[in-house]
């Protein structure tokens, strides 16, 4: 099993401190046999901003648009104006976690689990660490610098294990899943699939972050992914910036 930490907007070298760095995201990619594997895919916001590709393509460039010298409205503000789950994923508050090893993730798209009977469930991956969650005052934020989290993670995993409980949030009959927009009620059960435990890092960290390529598509049997459009967009995307990161490696 291999886990990769990483800060929000995909710039790989955003501090760890700005705030554009949350949410956070954790991917976990559980190798099964010689080149066979099946991923996770997650981040620290209990939602996502638009239904699809393209209005996910527009938020981002209304975002890039609405620097500090541009006048109001801006185009990000003029945008959520009308887009209300793009509004309500940005009033999300998104605190700092004193460690990526104290942070809860969320899988924003719903999968159909089937089990060895053949019923059908669908449901959403929550990963949440065995300790809880804990988080920085606006004030500590202050006085973190750019590279916090990934040099806190490192020292914490060189200290002992650091568990996290896989958990499935189940859906009831007539909730939406296949809009990540649509979250369901905190009423839903949880079905606990285990815990990992992370004990090391890898032997060649920042070339393994460059190589490998994480799928948000499930490649095990018994779990599929749901009509949620986003799945075919993010592994399109992923595969690609993978790639790029694997040519500029070479280049280098």
């Amino acid at each position: 099993m291999t886990v990769r930490f990483s800060n929000s907007t995909g710039i790989p070298l955003i501090p760890d401190n700005a705030p554009e760095a949350n949410p956070r995201g954790m991917a976990i990619r559980f190798s099964l046999a010689d080149h066979v594997h099946t991923d996770i895919v997650s981040h620290s916001t209990d939602a996502f901003p638009t239904r699809d590709g393209n209005e996910f393509l527009e938020f981002l460039k209304a975002v890039a648009a609405s620097g500090p010298d541009v006048p109001s409205p801006k185009p990000v503000e003029t945008f959520v104006g009308t887009h209300p789950t793009a509004l309500a994923f940005v009033q999300i508050p998104k605190p700092f976690a004193v460690s990526f090893g104290k942070e809860a993730y969320y899988g924003v798209s719903a999968f159909q689990f089937t089990n060895a009977e053949g019923k059908i469930s669908f449901g959403r991956y929550r990963i949440l660490p065995e300790g809880g969650t804990e988080y920085l005052t606006e004030a500590q934020v202050g006085g973190l610098s750019p590279t916090y989290h990934i040099e806190e993670i490192g020292a914490r995993v060189k200290n002992g294990p650091i568990r996290f409980k896989i958990l499935v949030q189940l859906a009831a009959e007539g909730d939406v899943n296949d809009d990540a927009t649509v979250r369901w009620p905190e009423s839903r059960p949880l079905l606990d699939l285990g815990v990992i435990e992370l004990t090391n890092l890898v032997a060649d960290n920042a070339a393994e972050q460059k190589h490998i390529i994480f799928d948000p598509i499930p490649r095990t049997e018994g779990i599929e992914p749901t009509a949620d459009p986003l799945f075919e967009l993010r592994a399109a995307i992923y595969l690609l910036s993978g790639r790029r990161r694997r040519a500029a490696t070479l280049e280098s």
